[in-house]
């Protein structure tokens, strides 16, 4: 079984920022991407960024810029560096790891509040 535990969320002010971590065990033979969605109240969950095994990145257009996906694959972690926080980054964000085609685990999710 796998569990990934996310820590780093909390709430800031506008043009503030926030450093967001997900660290996974249990068996991992492999990581295909890690990456990090988020879900605002009454709206869909959305990717925010995701790192792949190629060390490529995506962003989505709201966050480019402003956020950073890094990871460190000897730690099975994966960090959202979110600079210049506005109000509407107000969302729970979920980590999420891929282990394989049919494989994917989520955290449980870290609330993310930015005030003006």
């Amino acid at each position: 079984q796998v569990q990934l535990v996310e820590s780093g969320g909390g709430s800031v002010q506008a043009g503030g920022s926030l450093r967001l971590s997900c660290v996974a065990s249990g068996s991992i033979l492999s990581i295909l991407a890690m990456s990090w969605y988020r879900q605002a109240p009454g709206k869909q969950r959305e990717l925010v960024a995701a790192i792949f095994s190629g060390s490529s990145t995506t962003y989505a257009d709201s966050v480019k810029g402003r956020f950073t996906i890094s990871r460190d694959n000897a730690k099975n972690a994966v960090y959202l560096q979110m600079n210049s926080l506005k109000p509407d980054d107000t969302a729970v964000y979920y980590c999420n790891l891929q282990t394989s085609l049919f494989s994917r685990y989520w955290g449980q999710g870290t609330q993310v509040t930015v005030s003006s």
